[in-house]
């Protein structure tokens, strides 16, 4: 197909993350049931559908939920936070009434659940954004996943990976500019990996770097690079470490 027959292109270039919701207009019960019943139809691991979702609304749950989450004022703010869970419990519990013996307590198990769950979430992003509905995925999850399923009361098996805060936004059909992303030739390699020289990765970073709050983020932290905010402010390794640590122990403490 030549490419000026591709359709959506302009939409999935232009799409953006949602932090900022309406107040006066909520995403009914029934329009979030719908969009999670197509979403479901996204692709899954010998069909068994190793995810759940729970879905919050209610301002004490928000206001529990929300330190766990760095509170961003975005949880408070939305119409309703959903979290994505990597789900092996129902699917188990289904195998013991029939009969048969699940032999899913390992790491490959949870690895299935957790692909079957982010495509079941970024199926459910796309849809609601196709419908004038937006999100922010919260990338806190990991760093609070033992509280985060204690509040929940997530049971053996159960583990939350995604969340996705969720709302029309302030201004009627109004998103924010779409986030930099770095060109194609950075990501596709063909017929074998081909490793990047020094010139490439020049390229490759030349207009993310020379972004005007790029500079900004630079100054602000006093730091030399954009990398180094990266590696020193944004995700240093000590930090990483740690929350590495955490969400080993609660996959492993929920049965994996």
């Amino acid at each position: 197909m030549e490419k000026e027959h591709l359709k959506y292109l302009d939409f999935f270039k232009n799409r953006s993350t949602l932090r900022k919701y309406s107040s006066d207009k909520e995403v009914s019960d029934d329009t979030l049931a719908t969009l999670l019943d197509a979403a479901s139809h996204a692709p899954t691991t010998g069909n068994m559908q190793l995810y759940s979702v729970v879905a919050t609304r209610s301002d004490e749950m928000k206001e529990r939920l929300a330190p766990l989450h760095f509170n961003q004022p975005t949880v408070k703010g939305c119409s309703v936070m959903l979290t994505f869970c990597a789900d092996l419990r129902r699917f188990e519990r289904w195998c013991e009434e029939r009969g048969a013996d699940p032999g899913f307590r390992n790491y490959h198990s949870f690895i299935t659940a957790l692909i079957d769950t982010a495509l079941f979430a970024q199926q459910f992003v796309t849809l609601a954004e196709l419908n004038g509905i937006g999100s922010c995925y919260l990338g806190t999850v990991t760093y609070s996943a033992e509280k985060i399923a204690e509040v929940l009361e997530l049971p053996d098996r159960v583990v939350p990976v995604i969340c996705l805060t969720v709302g029309y936004p302030e201004e009627k059909g109004v998103f924010p500019p779409a986030s930099d992303r770095i060109p194609v030739e950075g990501v596709l390699h063909k017929e074998t990996y081909k490793d990047y020289t020094k010139e490439d990765i020049d390229r490759i970073f030349e207009y993310k770097e020379n972004l005007e709050e790029s500079k900004r983020f630079v100054e602000e932290n006093g730091k030399t690079s954009l990398a180094q905010v990266f590696t020193d402010i944004r995700y240093p390794g000590k930090m990483n470490e740690e929350v590495s640590e955490s969400f080993a122990r609660i996959v492993k403490g929920k049965g994996f």
